[in-house]
C-alpha cells in the first residue's frame, strides 16, 4: 500500500514540533503569564550582579580605551574590517568572552557579556555583529552546551584565540522552514558527504569554522556539523551586501560533496535544529543589550541637541511636542535597560527556562530601539540625516545618527524577525491548552479519542478557569507596599488574567482555526510583551528604593511613564482581540495578490519582473547538486 502523500505544510509542522523543546524545566515567568499567574518570586527583588569581579572591569575598561582608536565611520564607508581591528580583538580576548577560561576564554557570565554588547552596539554596529555572530550563533556556543570533551577541547580553545565562526541554515528557499532544507547530508565511511548552498551566513568571508544545518533525505532531519571552510568543496560564492552593517562578512557559501568527519557531528544525529533553537535562546540575549545601548546613546544625543537648538526664541526642548518625545524616550529607554538585566541575569542565575523571556527581550527592545533611533533622527532634522563625514568637514560634531538608522534596521530581522517571534511566542503561548485540549480541537481526531480526553479537559479547566475570575477579588488589596508603583502591579496581574481568558475564548471560537488566525495570535502576544518590560520596570524601580540608591525616586517617575503608556497600549489591544477589521484586511489582501488592485501601481516605474523572477533562486545553479535541482523549485 502506497504512504499517505504529506503536504508540504503538514511536513513542515512535524519538523517544527519535533525541534521544540517540549520540557518546561524551571522557572518561567511568561509561561506563567500566559496561563494567568503573576509570580512575582521570579522578578522581584530584581535580581542584581553580587559584585563587579575585577578581571571583568579590567577588560570593560580595556575594551571601551580600544573603541576610542577604532574609526568606526572608516568602517562604513569602506565596508570592510581593518585587519588591526579584527587582531585589536583576538589580543584582547573577545572572540572568546563567553568560553569558559578552562578552553582559554574568558569565562564572562551573560550579563557580563551584554555590558560589552551594549557598549559596542552604541557605537559600532558592524563589530557589534562580527562579535555576536562568533559567540552567539557561531560554533562556540553550540559546542560549549552539546558538544563532547573532545569536540571542546579541540575546537573552544581555536575559537578563544579568534578563529572566526559562522552559522549556516538559511537557504534561497528556506529562512524560518527548516522542513523544506536542501542542503543534504548522508552518512558514509568514517563520517558525512554535505552537499548544497547557504544564503546570508554572517561572517561567513572570514569564517575559518561554520556551523552547518543539513537534512538527512532519508528520514528528513536535521544534523548540525562543524564544517571548516578551507575543507575540499567549500566555496565562497558571494560576498553579500546590505542597506546597512557594510561591513559584514556575510556570504553565500556552496558545498559540494564536502567529507566531514564524524567527531564534528554535533550533538546527536537528527537533532540539529532543536540544537540551534536550544542555542538561540541565549544567542538572543546580544540584541536586546546593544539596542539598549542605541538607546542610551540617542537619548544622550536628544538631551544634548534640544538644549541648545533654537526655534521661536527658546531651546526646542522647551517646546511641549519635543519635550513630550524626550520623556517618553527616557521612559522606554529605562524599558530597554531594564529588560536587558532581567533577562540577563535569569540566564545567569540558572533555574530559569528562558526561551520566552528571550524572544520577548529580543523582539521588544529591537521594535523599540528601531522606534527610537527613527525619533532621534526626527529631533536632529536635517542633521540627523546628514553624514558623520560630511557634518565633520563642515566643522559640526561627527554624530553617528544616520549610520546608526542604518545599521540598526536588520536587528528586527536578525536571529528570529518579529514575525517569526510573535509566532513562536504565540505556540508557547497556548502550549498548556494544547496539552490538555488538543484532542477537542484537533479535526484528525475521532469521537472516541474526543471523549477519552475530556475528564482531563474538565480536570483542567474546572478549576483554571474560575480561578482566573475569583482571584479578582483579591486584587484591589494586593501589592500595596509598592507604594506609588502598586497600581502599575494590579494592573500586570489582572491584565494576565485577562490574557488567559482571552486566550481561552479564542481557542473556543476558533477552534483548529486558531493556527491561522495570526492577527489575534500577535495581539495576544504583544500584550505579553508590554506586560513583561512593565513588569521588569517597576522591579527595578522598587529594588532601587528599598536599597535606597540615589537615583531611587528618578527610576520611580521613569517606571510610572513608562507603564502608564504601556497600560493604554495593552487596553487598546484587548478591545481589539475583539473588534477589528480583520476580515476586511483578508479580503482585500487576496483581491492585491490576485492583481485586482494592479491599477493602484499605475503611474510608477514598474519592475515587471515575472512570478519565476520573484521566486528566490539559488545564487549560482551549478553550485547546487544536480539531484537537489528538484527540491529547490517552487514557491520561496
Amino acid at each position: 500500500m502506497t504512504a499517505p502523500q504529506v503536504s508540504n505544510e503538514e511536513q513542515s509542522r512535524r519538523v517544527a514540533e519535533e525541534s521544540r523543546q517540549e520540557d518546561w524545566s524551571g522557572h518561567a515567568f511568561l509561561r506563567d503569564l500566559f496561563l494567568g499567574r503573576l509570580v512575582l518570586e521570579n522578578v522581584h527583588p530584581f535580581p542584581e550582579p553580587e559584585g563587579e569581579r575585577p578581571e571583568f572591569r579590567q577588560f570593560y575598561d580595556r575594551f571601551a580605551a580600544f573603541l576610542k582608536t577604532v574609526d568606526s565611520v572608516a568602517i562604513d564607508e569602506t565596508g570592510e574590517y581593518p585587519e588591526d581591528v579584527i587582531q585589536g580583538l583576538r589580543d584582547l580576548g573577545a572572540f572568546g568572552m563567553k568560553i569558559p577560561a578552562k578552553y582559554g576564554g574568558l569565562g564572562f557570565t551573560q550579563t557580563e557579556y551584554n555590558l560589552v554588547m551594549e557598549l559596542l552596539g552604541s557605537q559600532d554596529g558592524n563589530l557589534c555583529a562580527l562579535l555576536s555572530a562568533h559567540q552567539s550563533i557561531g560554533v562556540p556556543q553550540p559546542i560549549k552546551l552539546f558538544g563532547t570533551d573532545e569536540q571542546k577541547e579541540r575546537i573552544l580553545p581555536l575559537c578563544a584565540k579568534g578563529a572566526i565562526s559562522a552559522f549556516a541554515l538559511t537557504e534561497p528557499h528556506v529562512g524560518s522552514d527548516p522542513a523544506r532544507l536542501s542542503t543534504t547530508v548522508e552518512r558514509v565511511e568514517g563520517g558525512y558527504r554535505l552537499s548544497g548552498e547557504k544564503l546570508w551566513c554572517t561572517n561567513g568571508t572570514l569564517a575559518e569554522l561554520l556551523v552547518v544545518m543539513a537534512r538527512h533525505p532519508d528520514t528528513d532531519r536535521i544534523s548540525a556539523f562543524v564544517v571548516e571552510t578551507s575543507a575540499e568543496g567549500v566555496t565562497i560564492e558571494h560576498r553579500s551586501r546590505f542597506m546597512g552593517l557594510r561591513a559584514l562578512a556575510n556570504a553565500v557559501i556552496s558545498f559540494r560533496d564536502v567529507f566531514v568527519p564524524e567527531r564534528d557531528l554535533i550533538g546527536q544525529e537528527g537533532r540539529g535544529l532543536k540544537i540551534a533553537l536550544v542555542t538561540l535562546n541565549t544567542g538572543r540575549l546580544t540584541l536586546p543589550a546593544a539596542t539598549a545601548g542605541i538607546a542610551k546613546q540617542g537619548l544622550e544625543i536628544c538631551r544634548g541637541w534640544a538644549g541648545v537648538r533654537e526655534q521661536w526664541g527658546a531651546p526646542i526642548g522647551k517646546h511641549e511636542a519635543i519635550a513630550h518625545d524626550i520623556a517618553d524616550m527616557a521612559a522606554t529607554t529605562f524599558a530597554m535597560d531594564s529588560l536587558n538585566r532581567l533577562t540577563g541575569q535569569m540566564a545567569d542565575r540558572g533555574g530559569y527556562d528562558i526561551r520566552l523571556e528571550a524572544a520577548a527581550a529580543k523582539e521588544w527592545n529591537t521594535t523599540r530601539g528601531w522606534a527610537l533611533a527613527d525619533k532621534t533622527l526626527q529631533i536632529r532634522g536635517g542633521r540627523g540625516y546628514e553624514t558623520e563625514r560630511s557634518l565633520k568637514e563642515r566643522g559640526e560634531a561627527p554624530i553617528p545618527v544616520e549610520r546608526t538608522m542604518r545599521d540598526c534596521r536588520i536587528n528586527l530581522i536578525f536571529e528570529g524577525s518579529s514575525e517569526i517571534m510573535h509566532l513562536f511566542m504565540a505556540r508557547e503561548a497556548v502550549d498548556r491548552h494544547l496539552q490538555v485540549a488538543g484532542s477537542l480541537i484537533d479535526p484528525k481526531v475521532g469521537f472516541g479519542g474526543k471523549l477519552k480526553a475530556l475528564p482531563k479537559v474538565i480536570g483542567f479547566y474546572g478549576t483554571w478557569y474560575p480561578s482566573l475570575w475569583l482571584r479578582g477579588f483579591l486584587t484591589p488589596w494586593q501589592f500595596r507596599d509598592w507604594g506609588a508603583l502598586s497600581s502599575h502591579v494590579r494592573f500586570i496581574e489582572r491584565s494576565c488574567r485577562k490574557l488567559a481568558r482571552s486566550t481561552f475564548h479564542g481557542m473556543i471560537l476558533h477552534g483548529a482555526r486558531l493556527e491561522r488566525k495570526q492577527a489575534f495570535l500577535f495581539r495576544l502576544v504583544d500584550i505579553a510583551l508590554e506586560l513583561f518590560p512593565m513588569v521588569a520596570c517597576v522591579a527595578r524601580a522598587r529594588r532601587l528604593i528599598d536599597t535606597r540608591h540615589p537615583d531611587a525616586d528618578r527610576a520611580r517617575e521613569l517606571a510610572d511613564l513608562f507603564c502608564r503608556n504601556a497600560r493604554r497600549d495593552v487596553k487598546r489591544l484587548f478591545r481589539d482581540l475583539w473588534r477589528n477589521d480583520d476580515a476586511l484586511k483578508n479580503r482585500v489582501a487576496r483581491h492585491v495578490m490576485a492583481g485586482e488592485h494592479a491599477w493602484l501601481e499605475q503611474g510608477a516605474t514598474l519592475l515587471g519582473l515575472e512570478p519565476e523572477q520573484w521566486a528566490a533562486q539559488p545564487f549560482r545553479k551549478t553550485s547546487v547538486a544536480p539531484e537537489l535541482a528538484e527540491s529547490n523549485a517552487g514557491p520561496a
